[in-house]
């Protein structure tokens, strides 16, 4: 009994070894294929957010009452016809950039919100300072003086945020 004793203990310590060491081997193996996954991932997380940056840039650069007016109106359009139009444009833009809120902080986010929110009421409140049949210049004129006077506007405010949020990125 001994002898069999004799032979099964170093067995046994020599089996515990090797499962500890393989043990330890195949965990640093998946560890490391696990960083190494995690790596790529980031690289390409960091990639799709610099998109979402560049994308929601466009929009509020497009969406700026100047570079609307210009792309909107044309000769013999009235108010009316102008501020649909820019209502149209305006929700338009921010419709198809919706799914990139989920690359950005919700400071981000809400500060684009902000942005077309306040683009809406300028031009119904512009809008309603002319009959509807007015040429479309009177609106655009005035649209483009209000939205000059702000000492900041929300355009101007929402680009400053993704600037910060891209230079803490990179």
């Amino acid at each position: 009994m001994i002898d069999i004793f004799k032979i099964i203990l170093p067995a046994f310590l020599v089996l515990l070894t090797a499962y500890l060491l393989l043990n330890k081997m195949l965990n640093n193996e998946v560890d490391r294929r696990n960083k190494k996954l995690k790596s790529k991932v980031a690289g390409q997380t960091i990639k799709n957010r610099l998109q979402a940056y560049e994308r929601l840039a466009l929009v509020l650069e497009r969406t700026t009452p100047n570079a609307m007016i210009l792309n909107t109106i044309s000769p013999g359009m009235n108010c009316i016809d102008l501020q649909k139009e820019l209502m149209s444009s305006i929700r338009n833009e921010f419709s198809h950039n919706l799914s990139q809120q989920i690359y950005v902080s919700d400071e981000l986010w809400n500060s684009i919100k902000v942005v077309q929110e306040t683009l809406l009421k300028l031009i119904i409140s512009c809008s309603a300072q002319f009959p509807p049949t007015n040429p479309a210049t009177d609106l655009a004129e005035q649209i483009i003086q209000v939205y000059a006077s702000a000492e900041q506007t929300p355009t101007e405010y929402a680009l400053t945020k993704l600037k910060e949020e891209v230079r803490q990125l990179i």
